[in-house]
């Protein structure tokens, strides 16, 4: 006879909602010892309660100061020079492997996330420290503006400096673009920007935790605020959403085809070969998929990489060999694409 209890069955509203019972998600075992760990470590960590009434100088400042170990253990594993650098107006880090010579006719522009408003020095080291290293490239990190100093598209403003001084000693086909969380929104604005404003295409872009599309849009938003927690749920109506970007899009049109070029077919054609990353507990999962699909509806090449049980950004975490792959990947990818 079976003792077990039948689960209780989602509900299913005339609207389409779906009422979800509570539920107990355990580590996959599709994931590396190492992920089923740092799962594990959650239940040790504080909870995480977003503030975004703290001062801003005070959010970097604990911000840098958290992913100190993971910049440290990262240039660990993969031994980089690093220099700061100004390129026309704008603050730049230049990351080169460390002890070997780096590619001199390709050169990649990282775009750092950190929610459009921190994180521009840890952030933009952990996302070009490995792909410098094992690609053997030339990566400058962009400082570009932010929140709350700064509003949209004073970003991919500054992104455009960067690259119109690239374009005198590089082929645009030999220039990539890549960025993880606002840095992968930023990175797939850029791809709309630069068309737009008569200056070609990189040979290459890579799209990190997001997507085409705003954060908040699709099912993996929702999913991952009960499974993850790292971000609230997406608001009820007549509920005011948290505003994660400290108002760097005030004022904007978020279906602007700047800001969301996954829903403009027309813009998206443009695109140049495309990579996208993202995790299967990350919120960001659905932009990354919807953004895939409309990619290659309009004919271009995509290719996505769903991290199992990965979370946000999970490119962050070295320790991790799914994130290792992903380094990997990265540089593959760039590899065939910059030619």
């Amino acid at each position: 006879m079976n003792n077990q209890s039948t689960p209780p069955k989602p509900r299913f509203g005339n609207d389409g909602t779906v009422h979800v019972p509570a539920f107990e998600l355990p580590p996959s075992e599709l994931s590396s010892p190492q992920a089923r760990a740092a799962q594990a470590m959650r239940a040790k960590m504080p909870e995480r309660i977003p503030q975004p009434d703290l001062d801003i100088a005070v959010v970097r400042a604990g911000l840098e100061a958290m992913l100190a170990p993971q910049v440290a253990a990262m240039r660990e594993l993969y031994p980089v020079d690093i220099a700061e650098h100004a390129i026309g107006d704008v603050t730049t880090q230049i990351i080169t492997p460390h002890s070997k010579p780096h590619d001199e006719q390709r050169v990649l522009i990282n775009l750092h996330g950190g929610a459009f408003s921190m994180c521009a020095d840890a952030c933009a080291l952990l996302e070009s420290i490995p792909v410098a290293s094992l690609g053997g490239y030339k990566v400058i990190a962009v400082d570009y503006r932010m929140a709350p100093e700064a509003t949209h598209p004073a970003a991919v403003q500054d992104l455009e400096i960067v690259y119109r001084e690239l374009l005198k000693n590089y082929q645009a086909r030999h220039i990539g673009i890549f960025g993880c969380s606002a840095g992968g929104s930023l990175t797939a604005q850029a791809a709309a920007w630069l068309p737009a404003h008569r200056l070609p295409q990189p040979g290459a872009i890579g799209i990190f935790g997001a997507g085409a599309v705003r954060f908040s849009a699709g099912d993996s938003a929702h999913i991952t605020a009960y499974i993850d927690g790292t971000f609230p749920a997406p608001p009820k109506p007549g509920e005011r959403a948290m505003d994660i970007t400290r108002g760097y899009f005030a004022g904007a049109d978020m279906a602007d085809p700047i800001i969301s070029p996954a829903l403009r077919p027309d813009v998206l054609a443009q695109f140049p070969p495309t990579l996208i990353i993202t995790g299967t507990r990350a919120m960001d999962m659905s932009p990354a998929i919807y953004t895939n699909s409309q990619l290659l509806k309009a004919g271009v090449r995509s290719t996505l990489i769903v991290g199992e049980a990965m979370g946000h950004c999970y490119i962050y975490q070295p320790q991790l060999p799914e994130a290792r792959d992903a380094h990997q990947a990265i540089v593959n990818f760039f590899r065939e694409n910059l030619h």
